[in-house]
């Protein structure tokens, strides 16, 4: 199905929802509603047409060097898969390179690659992580993400205050922990 019918097909969708819940989706502030809500559904799960590591191939160079490298605080947004709701946050990345380094803005992609997509925290730091770690060759990994649901703000629960962090970590990272200490750090500052 081409991406026209694929977004012509979830605005189709998106007007009977519209009905299901009691609205009218011929009146003024909503007759384009549906069309815009497909758009925006087809832009932000875009991670299902983008291969991680096709993305990060684009971009590995030599490296000589053996300490940790390390992007902080590179923002991400998804949807909650069991609620369909945002949920949104930073992830960090830090890797020890073993003959290989990536370029910095594909880690960025990386972590869009992953995160527009339905998901559920946990799983998007451990595949950041685990990609990272295949496809660079690296001897370590770590992946701090810290992220704000709401699932949890605005239904449910309502605590508006609340964060979820997971770690992940692969490689010489694991039975080290002054390498983690390190990473931790070092986002700190």
């Amino acid at each position: 199905m081409t991406e026209e019918k694929t977004i012509a097909e979830l605005a189709e969708h998106y007007e009977a929802i519209l009905r299901l819940v009691g609205e009218d989706p011929d009146r003024e502030g909503l007759k384009k509603t549906p069309m815009r809500a497909a758009k925006a559904m087809w832009y932000a799960t875009r991670g299902y047409r983008q291969e991680p590591s096709e993305i990060m191939r684009e971009a590995i160079f030599e490296y000589a060097g053996s300490r940790m490298i390390v992007v902080k605080d590179i923002e991400f947004y998804s949807f909650c898969e069991h609620h369909i709701l945002p949920f949104f946050g930073k992830i960090s990345i830090g890797y020890i390179p073993d003959g290989n380094m990536i370029g910095l803005s594909k880690l960025a992609r990386i972590v869009d690659a992953y995160s527009r997509r339905l998901q559920v925290q946990e799983r998007l730091t451990a595949q950041v992580c685990r990609e990272v770690y295949e496809t660079l060759s690296a001897k370590g990994v770590i992946v701090a993400c810290t992220g704000e649901h709401l699932c949890m703000k605005m239904r449910g629960v309502e605590k508006q205050e609340s964060a979820t962090t997971t770690v992940d970590y692969l490689g010489v990272f694991e039975d080290n922990i002054k390498l983690r200490e390190e990473f931790f750090n070092s986002l700190r500052h």
